[in-house]
């Protein structure tokens, strides 16, 4: 039996094939008039925000991991800073723009997607951590990942409550 869609067909995949072939060429024409900024889930003003962010959150990362020493077996003390860093930043940014700012679309994306994001290097802990086991300094490698994840998660929990500290004017 042939649809308006269709032509009398063998197999059944062909002819959904040209039947929904058929519906999207029919809808496309209205689709040539939407513009990326209409399409759900893509804010070109949001990923600029991102973008902008991450530029200035990846320059301050390796800014400060060029100030420090890195050693691959030892302690990556730079590393371990600029994590410490950006979970603390993450805390105040999003307990200060959730509960103390009014609500915006591009203050999150730039500073903890982009800035936050860009600032910290948790990929590169998996990189010292390998590295640290390789040479067989599996304690060591134990405690810069507990620590790493203590100490974040602690900084994030200071961050949090100093952004929601009550301001008393003298």
């Amino acid at each position: 039996m042939a649809t308006p869609f269709t032509k009398p067909i063998r197999t059944a995949a062909v002819a959904y094939t040209l039947r929904t072939s058929s519906r999207r060429n029919a809808c496309s024409r209205h689709a040539q008039h939407r513009s990326a900024a209409s399409v759900p889930g893509r804010d070109v003003r949001e990923l600029a925000a991102i973008f902008a962010g991450g530029t200035i959150g990846a320059l301050a990362r390796v800014g400060l991991l060029q100030a420090g020493l890195a050693t691959a077996p030892s302690w990556p003390w730079a590393t371990f800073a600029v994590n410490i860093l950006g979970a603390f930043l993450l805390g105040y940014f999003t307990t200060r723009l959730q509960e103390r700012l009014p609500l915006s679309a591009y203050r999150r994306p730039l500073l903890g997607t982009g800035f936050c994001g860009a600032l910290t290097t948790f990929s590169t802990v998996q990189v010292e951590l390998l590295k640290m086991l390789d040479v067989h300094r599996y304690g060591l490698a134990a405690g810069y990942a507990a620590a790493s994840i203590i100490l974040g998660y602690a900084s994030v929990q200071l961050a949090t409550a100093f952004a929601r500290r009550v301001r008393t004017v003298a």
